[in-house]
């Protein structure tokens, strides 16, 4: 089977195939324009991409199993805000920032989490979308705040393998969620995280929490990996509870990627906090733990060392379900894979826009 993988990019969309071996880019798709994500559904073969045109809007469009040609669809839409709300968030979209595919019992059912924080659901393979109003009504959801935006949004959406109605959502800055029946109704899960950018009584506030990435291990589900813009967290039983880990040099980054079989094995890439941004030392490292965060490696060889200031975004680091096959890519338009589970890596290349988000092929169902 040929391997392939998509890269979002600030202009296009890129694939990346495997033929006889070698690692071969095409020309982008959407050539010039911002696309903030793609999702391949492995239940019909489709692709998504979403693209953030600005003055024109978000647009979402699908390729179908099979052909060359992409269908522009709907894109999610906020109702009108009520009059006299005293809610200060902008009731209009501005990105979609996530999008997963339902379970393999749910045919055509899509997810897509946005800025400015709304939940949406498409039963229809996205020729329309509807409002998770559930959790767009939670109590204090006016609360939440810009992370890296200045609007909060939605960019983790972890659905259970072994229940298409339990969900997990990731907000910056708005804690981690779960539904346990399709979406009507909500529990706050952050029980354990810290945000040290907090004052002291806000630490432990559920709603200020920033996850900066959130992905469940579709092997053991019940194990979910935390990059938070304060440290990394672990939970073992579906986000009731996490647990900080420390990784080496520091726990500060955006991106993580879960083994798909191994709730013990994830990926991180660390940066400097806050202000900066970078890698630690001008050099860009890989953190790995094959124990569940009690010990990580980190791995250099193939990535640049010296005078590197290469970031990765919260969607720019992949895992092939093969669980050894990784794919990373920079803000600074670097791209690179690795084929033995992230020890060493090879440059596909050190040129492209920047990217933001990289995505493998589903080809079974999730």
């Amino acid at each position: 089977m040929t391997a392939q993988a998509f890269i979002a990019t600030r202009k296009g969309l890129f694939e990346l195939m495997k033929e006889e071996g070698a690692w071969r880019l095409s020309a982008p798709h959407f050539p010039g324009d911002p696309v903030s994500i793609v999702l391949h559904d492995g239940r019909d073969g489709a692709t998504y991409a979403a693209l953030n045109l600005g003055h024109f809007g978000a647009k979402l469009h699908r390729r179908d199993a099979g052909g060359t040609e992409w269908t522009e669809v709907a894109v999610p839409v906020y109702p009108p805000k009520p009059d006299g709300s005293d809610d200060k968030t902008d009731w209009t979209l501005k990105q979609i920032w996530s999008l997963e595919a339902g379970g393999p019992d749910q045919p055509g059912v899509l997810w897509a989490g946005t800025l400015p924080g709304g939940l949406f659901r498409s039963a229809d393979r996205g020729n329309s979308w509807q409002l998770v109003e559930s959790l767009w009504n939670v109590p204090g959801r006016s609360g939440w705040f810009g992370g890296g935006y200045d609007t909060p949004g939605i960019h983790s959406i972890c659905v259970d393998p072994r229940d298409s109605n339990s969900v997990l959502v990731g907000v910056s800055c708005g804690g981690a969620w779960v539904t346990n029946d399709g979406g009507n109704t909500w529990a706050l899960r952050t029980q354990g995280m810290a945000a040290r950018y907090m004052p002291p009584e806000l630490v432990h506030d559920g709603a200020a929490q920033d996850p900066h990435r959130i992905v469940r291990c579709a092997g053991m589900p019940d194990v979910l990996w935390c990059q938070h813009h304060s440290g990394i967290w672990r939970s073992i039983d579906n986000g009731m509870h996490w647990e900080e880990v420390a990784a080496p040099a520091s726990s500060f980054g955006f991106a993580v990627a879960a083994h798909p079989a191994d709730g013990g094995t994830a990926w991180f890439v660390p940066a400097i906090a806050d202000q900066q941004r970078v890698p630690v030392g001008a050099a860009l490292a890989v953190n790995r733990t094959r124990d569940g965060g009690a010990t990580f490696d980190t791995q250099r060889d193939g990535l640049p060392q010296r005078d590197c200031y290469d970031l990765v975004y919260r969607h720019g680091l992949a895992v092939a379900s093969d669980g050894a096959t990784l794919l990373m890519g920079s803000t600074t338009g670097g791209l690179w894979i690795s084929g033995d589970a992230g020890s060493t890596w090879q440059t596909v290349s050190a040129h492209l826009p920047p990217v933001y988000a990289t995505r493998f092929a589903a080809h079974t169902p999730q």
